[in-house]
């Protein structure tokens, strides 16, 4: 890449979850070009091998798991395949919109095994085998839903979004004996196919960016570009933190 520059990411192997779609998928390209050997994981082959092939610098050993994270088997041989990296990027997710009224345990139970359990066992057990390089850095992705912004009907999905950011705190104290650093990002709503799987409609999504005092949604690239700067070594003194991306929201 030649030159200055502490947000390179050249020399680090990144683990990113959920790569085949949204915030994952940005964040693996993004990280590629930036210089790090890339680990990609999802469940959707097609989609992943779509990632896989707009990754930059194919002359690096840039390796793609299919793996659901919610089968056992399946989790454990993801980790078995998983070298000792440098970074982890934790995007997986899935949204819910539904009345508190109407939750069941049922719902409940997927979200947060989606959300929150399936994203905290495979840190767990990275960090507990020794996957995670000292000085590592870990990036989760929670929500502004639950941490910050309770809208209706987004309870499940906010809650689940809380215990993974509570969790990072955790892990964040814990982890410092290895120098390995646990942060969040906490997006506002961003354009992804997460936000248009019908639950609302196109115009009532462009009616909702106008309460962004910036005027829009996030792109993915927005929140690939904090992930990145916390997976680098110009943020080697910051954990423990949940980092608001919004464009303005959780200010009015």
């Amino acid at each position: 890449m030649g030159g200055y520059n502490p947000f390179s990411l050249e020399g680090k192997t990144i683990l990113v979850t959920g790569a085949s779609s949204g915030i994952g998928k940005a964040t693996a390209i993004e990280a590629s070009k930036l210089g790090a050997t890339v680990i990609i994981t999802a469940r959707d082959t097609q989609r992943l091998q779509e990632t896989f092939d707009a990754l930059d610098g194919h002359d690096r050993e840039h390796k793609q798991i299919i793996a659901d994270l919610l089968d056992e088997v399946q989790m454990k041989n993801l980790i078995d395949q998983i070298p000792v990296i440098d970074g982890l990027v934790l995007c997986a997710g899935k949204g819910l919109t539904l009345p508190m009224q109407f939750a069941t345990r049922e719902k409940l139970d997927d979200i947060f095994n989606i959300n929150f359990f399936a994203p905290f066992e495979l840190l767990r057990s990275l960090y507990k085998k020794k996957r995670l390089q000292k000085q590592a850095s870990v990036v989760l992705l929670a929500s502004l839903g639950g941490t910050q912004i309770f809208s209706g009907g987004n309870g499940i999905y906010g809650a689940s979004k809380s215990a993974l950011n509570t969790v990072m705190k955790f892990c964040a104290k814990e982890f410092a004996a290895r120098k390995v650093r646990v942060n969040s990002i906490c997006p506002g709503m961003v354009d992804t196919p997460l936000i248009h799987r019908g639950t609302v409609s196109d115009e009532q999504l462009l009616e909702d960016q106008k309460r962004y005092p910036l005027g829009r949604y996030g792109q993915p690239e927005d929140i690939a570009y904090a992930a990145i700067y916390l997976l680098s070594d110009a943020s080697s003194w910051v954990t423990g933190q949940d980092m608001v991306l919004d464009g303005g929201v959780s200010i009015k």
